[in-house]
């Protein structure tokens, strides 16, 4: 059991939108691992990292991660930060990794500056930047596949993605 693709990428790269319209496109379900973190802990992400810290909501997240690839045969939409931990990476190699890009100005525009992504607080902007810059070797490496999501309709996304699937087939 594996899951059909498995979709990465920044905040604002359209993870969860285009996760689900990829899912439906597929006939087959979505799990969003922020998800399963927020009812594996019983609160949203924002009040994991207040209360309980950075490190805590990584190891749930590794978790969920964990669990989702083993266990959904569908669509999985991994959390922007969930390719930072090295036991995820392993556990992609071999998976249909969809990498969705998207630009600075554009993610911006997505989140809103006034976002309640508990890493993006302080300086919107200059996180956003030094998320990309930190993440973005490792979105590359791991995505089999990268769709550049800026300017683009979902479902225009979605069909690229679909095509080039059915191509790998």
């Amino acid at each position: 059991m594996r899951p059909k693709a498995v979709i990465i990428g920044p905040p604002g790269s359209g993870k969860s939108t285009i996760g689900g319209a990829l899912a439906e496109r597929l006939g087959v379900a979505l799990r969003d691992t922020d998800a399963d973190v927020e009812s594996a802990a019983g609160k949203p992400i924002g009040e994991i990292f207040i209360d309980d810290g950075e490190e805590r909501f990584r190891e749930l997240e590794r978790a969920a991660v964990d669990a989702a690839l083993a266990e959904h045969e569908g669509v999985v939409a991994l959390g922007g930060g969930a390719i930072l931990a090295e036991e995820t990476q392993d556990l992609l190699a071999g998976h249909t990794v969809v990498y969705l890009k998207v630009g600075l100005s554009e993610a911006i525009k997505r989140v809103g500056l006034a976002s309640a992504r508990p890493l993006l607080v302080l300086n919107p902007r200059s996180q956003m930047r030094k998320l990309l810059e930190e993440r973005l070797p490792i979105y590359e490496r791991l995505g089999t596949l990268s769709v550049d999501t800026d300017g683009r309709d979902p479902a225009e996304v979605v069909e690229e993605i679909a095509k080039a699937m059915e191509g790998a087939a």
